[in-house]
């Protein structure tokens, strides 16, 4: 209720942190999320996750996670149904109420439809975490109504909002532990459909990604141009440094 993380919380991070330089995965953000959450939900027990009716593309229930249901409530997980809104809106309700850390997922691009409890949740300084998934225009064969194009920028737009795009699976343990780190401010874990491959080759104890930005790969000699870029472009850009050095 006053909004304190268990002790020893932090102790399956860095084992996890530890396992992922050691092996080097090739795969979604959105997976690599659902991983960090098998991790952290067994010993923060406030936890309580859910999705609009996207858990299997979100990836955002654990498998010893039970379902909230009429005359059960003991489960940790809620089914909220096509209803972006809704759920942000009982997500901050749950914040409010104390004893919880709700968080819940949808896609990047129907941020749109809840929008509004969003803005409450940072205007309000709650601990509300939005996993929104496929957050690349790469979503060809969905069509424009599944890319999100301007969402981002909307996004970092909004005062008290913590907005994290992940490129590996390193950062993406990263932003969760930063987004539950973060008392009094709401965060967006911006995530893949798409794999990835592992940027991060060396284990360090240290949370980059607390720093907003830092350097992944120096120049070889003197450099002429710095490439920037978050989540899903980071390897691409990580490929053009190949490039502009040949």
């Amino acid at each position: 209720m006053n909004h304190e993380l268990p002790d020893g919380w932090a102790e399956v991070v860095l084992p996890h942190k530890k396992k992922l330089a050691e092996t080097q995965p090739n795969e979604a953000t959105r997976k690599s999320s659902e991983n960090v959450l098998e991790a952290l939900v067994p010993v923060i027990p406030e936890l309580l996750g859910g999705s609009a009716d996207l858990t299997g593309s979100n990836n955002t229930k654990t498998k010893a996670m039970q379902p909230v249901k009429a005359g059960d409530y003991s489960g940790r997980y809620i089914y909220y149904g096509v209803r972006e809104h809704a759920m942000g809106a009982a997500m901050n309700g749950l914040a409010l109420h104390g004893g919880f850390i709700p968080y819940g997922g949808t896609f990047l691009v129907f941020t749109d439809y809840c929008r509004p409890a969003i803005r409450l949740s940072a205007l309000m300084n709650q601990r509300v975490i939005y996993v929104m998934t496929h957050d690349s225009i790469g979503l060809g064969e969905d069509g424009p109504t599944h890319q999100p194009v301007e969402h981002l920028a909307s996004l970092r737009a909004i005062p008290n909002l913590y907005v994290m795009r992940p490129a590996d699976a390193t950062e993406t343990l990263e932003c969760w532990a930063l987004a539950l780190s973060m008392k009094h401010a709401p965060s967006v874990l911006s995530l893949t459909r798409q794999n990835l491959p592992s940027l991060r080759k060396e284990y360090t104890a240290d949370n980059c990604c607390s720093r907003g930005g830092y350097v992944l790969s120096e120049a070889k000699g003197k450099s002429k141009v710095t490439l920037i870029a978050t989540g899903s472009e980071v390897s691409i850009a990580m490929d053009a440094q190949k490039l502009l050095a040949a």
